[in-house]
């Protein structure tokens, strides 16, 4: 017996179901992306000029470094390694992220002395720092240092700096990294309130999806690593957008 052909009416019926179906894949899809594999976040302060302004939203890449598991067999991880920019849980209070370069790995020893960073006694070029202040900070361009002591120092890291200087540095323990800002006379970093324990790090920085210029009040009130972050980009897309920055990879 021969097929008779579809109706329109059976037609249109088979494909609205269709379309439902598609639509929820598409919605699956997408929340096991933004649960899973990239987050939404957005720069808040100038501590990692000029590789990050204040205005950049970013996808943060939470594959790249995660660690091991079911995953670990699929997936491309690899350790953090010094030069590697990572978004992590404040250590003083996890509930905020912060953005930083890693410094120093498990095993190194670290200083700066009159600015310049040293690791395991020999000096790091670093054609991406930024210095805005003129004048010398005695705990800031020459860390560690125990003779001085501000408001902006952990008080718990500092007694613990202390404990750990050794030949005039400090050793990185195991499962634990030392991150410091590009601008680094204003950044609240590893020099602060020490060093970022390996189950904090959330991601590596991938993508500026979108850039505004901006002074960070309107967008510090966007919740930070959520939807709301992509719904306000695209609400003022055209609004003291950033265009060269706009896709720009983040090295």
């Amino acid at each position: 017996m021969s097929e008779q052909p579809h109706t329109h009416e059976e037609s249109r019926a088979s494909g609205w179901p269709g379309s439902v179906q598609s639509l929820a894949e598409t919605v699956v899809i997408a929340i096991f992306i933004i649960t899973f594999l990239v987050q939404a976040f957005q720069i808040p302060s100038e501590s990692m000029e000029n590789t990050l302004l204040i205005g950049d939203y970013l996808l943060v890449d939470k594959v790249h470094f995660a660690q091991g598991g079911l995953w670990g067999n699929i997936l491309p991880y690899r350790p953090v390694k010094r030069g590697d920019i990572i978004v992590f849980r404040y250590p003083v209070r996890p509930t905020e992220h912060f953005v930083k370069r890693v410094v120093a790995v498990p095993g190194d020893e670290v200083r700066l002395h009159n600015k310049r960073l040293l690791v395991n006694g020999q000096p790091v070029p670093e054609d991406y720092v930024l210095h805005k202040l003129r004048g010398r900070d005695s705990f800031r361009d020459n860390f560690p240092a125990t003779d001085f002591f501000t408001s902006s120092i952990d008080a718990g890291w500092f007694q613990e700096m202390r404990g750990r200087i050794r030949n005039g540095g400090i050793v990185v323990p195991p499962g634990k990294y030392f991150v410091l800002g590009d601008n680094r006379d204003e950044s609240l970093d590893s020099r602060y309130w020490g060093f970022v324990p390996r189950e904090n790090i959330v991601g590596r920085p991938l993508l500026i999806y979108w850039s505004v210029n901006d002074n960070g009040q309107e967008l510090a009130a966007v919740p930070d690593g959520t939807l709301s972050r992509l719904a306000y980009g695209l609400a003022h897309l055209f609004q003291n957008t950033r265009w060269e920055r706009t896709f720009r990879i983040v090295r």
